[in-house]
């Protein structure tokens, strides 16, 4: 697999609607769970999660080019 260092570094939005709910909400329910069981796995991934929700922009998709957002859908059509 070959990543494309200069299209991670861009940050533009490659996160849809649907899946920045689905994070922000996914993220702060770890985080809680996290406080509540003291897991720092938790911790980091429901800050992941959220970050990411809130932006818009996940890094792993920009390394792996794939775009879920609803601009980046209609590139190139009129």
């Amino acid at each position: 697999m070959n990543f494309d260092y200069k299209r991670m570094i861009k940050f533009e939005h490659n996160l849809g609607g649907k899946e920045k709910k689905y994070r922000l909400y996914g993220g702060a329910a770890l985080l809680v769970i996290s406080i509540f069981t003291a897991k720092i796995a938790l911790l980091v991934i429901g800050l992941y999660l959220t970050a990411t929700g809130y932006w818009g922009w996940c890094p792993v998709y920009s390394a792996l080019n794939k775009n879920t957002s609803d601009a980046g859908s209609n590139i190139g059509h009129p």
